[in-house]
C-alpha cells in the first residue's frame, strides 16, 4: 500500500467486490488464513466492500502490485518518498510474508487495510523531513503532497499515524495513514477522502488494534 494518489476521493482504484478474488501465489496455512481474516476490520457503517478480502504473499497481492505500478507511472520530485514510512514490498522478507487486504468505499471516500504477518518484529522507519512535502506528476496532473505526523494515542507495541493533503488540478484530497505492530503482525491502513478527521482516524485505529490484538495472540 503506497500513498500515491490523485485527488479523486470516491475511487479505491481496486477491482469491484463482485469479482471473485482468489488467493495469490504463496503458501498460506489454514492458521495463517484464520489469523489474517480475524485481524481485518468489519464493514464500517455507511460503506461497502469494494475489494477483497485478498489473501496471499504480500508482494503478490493484486493491490500491492497496483500500488507499485502507480508509483512507477508517477514522476516524483523525490522518488525515495513514494513508499516512505510504509511496508517495502521490494524487500523479500516483506514480499513473501503472509498478508490480507480489504478495501471499503462510500461516496465520501475509501478505506484500504492490509495485515501482514512478518517473520520478525520489524517496523517501518518514521517519515523523514524531506518527505513531509514534495510534488509528483500523477496521470498528467501535478500534485503536491504535504504530510504531518499525528499525535495518535499509542496502539499495540508500536504505532504511527500521518495525515497527508494532496492538492492538484483545483482539487484536494486527504490521506490518513496508520501503522500498528503487535508482535510480528503489522496492520497498515489508508483512509482517503475530501477531509479526513484525525479523531475518526484514531477510532478506526482503535478498532483495528482490537482485532489485531485478538489475532496476534
Amino acid at each position: 500500500m503506497v500513498a500515491i494518489a490523485g485527488c479523486s476521493t470516491g475511487d479505491t482504484g481496486q477491482t469491484p467486490a463482485a469479482a471473485a478474488v482468489s488467493p495469490s501465489p504463496g503458501t498460506l496455512t489454514s492458521a495463517d488464513t484464520a489469523k489474517l481474516r480475524a485481524a481485518l476490520l468489519p464493514v464500517p457503517k455507511g460503506m461497502h466492500v469494494a475489494y477483497g478480502p485478498e489473501l496471499g504473499a504480500f508482494g503478490s497481492l493484486k493491490s500491492t502490485q497496483q500500488g507499485l505500478a502507480a508509483v512507477r507511472k508517477a514522476k516524483l520530485q523525490r522518488p525515495e518518498c513514494a513508499g516512505a514510512a510504509q511496508l517495502d514490498a521490494a524487500k523479500p522478507e516483506v514480499a513473501q510474508a503472509p498478508a490480507a487486504v480489504i478495501a471499503f468505499a462510500a461516496d465520501r471516500g475509501s478505506i484500504t487495510q492490509a495485515v501482514v504477518s512478518m517473520p520478525n518484529a520489524a517496523f517501518p522507519e518514521p517519515l523523514s523531513k524531506q518527505c513531509a512535502s514534495y510534488t509528483a506528476t500523477v496521470e498528467g496532473t501535478q500534485v503536491s503532497y504535504k504530510t504531518r505526523t499525528l499525535a495518535m494515542p499509542a496502539r499495540g507495541d508500536q504505532s504511527r499515524a500521518y495525515l497527508t493533503t494532496a492538492a492538484g488540478n483545483q482539487k484536494n484530497a486527504q490521506i490518513g495513514s496508520v501503522m500498528i505492530r503487535r508482535g510480528t503482525m503489522i496492520m497498515s491502513m489508508l483512509v482517503v477522502g475530501r477531509r479526513v478527521k484525525p479523531e475518526g482516524l484514531y477510532e478506526l485505529a482503535r478498532l483495528a488494534d482490537q482485532n489485531l490484538a485478538r489475532a496476534a495472540r
